[in-house]
């Protein structure tokens, strides 16, 4: 019954909102939630719903990111732009590209990148951006529509991606890359939704509590990154990598 499941998913989507803010990977938390407490809907639903209530808190957080951190816009916005585009490309090929394929490729990226981010002690802990020249732009747009393509057809781990090859690709420090990263998500999650809304693909009832505990935990999340900086973003970073690889190892050996 809805008196039953409304506050867990409510405290759910608030610590979605929460990590997501920070280093991104909210999904983790609230999609199987909303597959526990509403085991009889369809998937595209709770898909759906979960859209509603992620894209809400992650455009809070992007908000006071903006407040705080200069990001070069120059940069966030083709990626973000091109994301948008290729997620739709990305959605449409998805039935065309097997998961069994997909899981053991991510399961190796996110082990390559924990691998990495554990070597290098200094990764991500200087934010010395690059120089901006048509290089840089070209590159960031092709960036936003692979991370975009890959958040169509798959998903977990995109905001994950985004955080690692905005500071492996443009020397920027986690809480940067996390701001930047923020925006690019934006796009692939309007996207999302311009798929699930028309097709009435949303529990509103739901939704929209859900939603509004998102926000609080975003708020949440995003003080913590900026009073915490790079550091805490770094550690919650590599537990979110931890946890994601946990869960695609499971999928892949189970």
């Amino acid at each position: 019954s809805m008196s039953e499941s409304l506050p867990f998913l409510g405290l759910m989507a608030f610590m979605a909102g929460l990590i997501d803010a920070a280093v991104g990977g909210g999904g983790l938390i609230q999609i199987p939630a909303l597959f526990n407490a509403l085991p009889h809907v369809a998937p595209a639903t709770l898909f759906g719903t979960n859209k509603v209530a992620a894209v809400s808190g992650t455009l809070f957080a992007a908000r006071s990111y903006v407040r705080q951190v200069r990001l070069p816009w120059k940069l966030v916005l083709p990626a973000a732009l091109a994301a948008f585009a290729f997620s739709f490309v990305g959605a449409s090929v998805v039935s065309w590209i097997p998961k069994s394929v997909m899981r053991p490729l991510v399961l190796v990226l996110l082990l390559l990148m924990a691998v990495y981010t554990l070597w290098k002690k200094d990764f991500g802990a200087l934010h010395a951006p690059v120089s901006i020249g048509r290089r840089e732009r070209v590159m960031a747009t092709a960036l936003g529509g692979a991370i975009g393509f890959y958040d169509g057809v798959f998903g977990p781990g995109t905001g994950s991606f985004l955080i690692f090859l905005f500071i492996r690709c443009f020397a920027f420090d986690f809480l940067h890359a996390s701001a930047a990263a923020k925006f690019v998500n934006i796009a692939t999650n309007i996207a999302a939704l311009s798929y699930f809304l028309p097709q009435d693909q949303v529990l509103w009832h739901y939704a929209l509590p859900m939603a509004a505990c998102n926000v609080l935990g975003a708020i949440s999340g995003s003080w913590l990154a900026l009073r915490g900086g790079s550091q805490v973003v770094r550690v919650l970073f590599l537990v979110l990598l931890t946890v994601l690889i946990g869960r695609f190892a499971w999928e892949v050996l189970g």
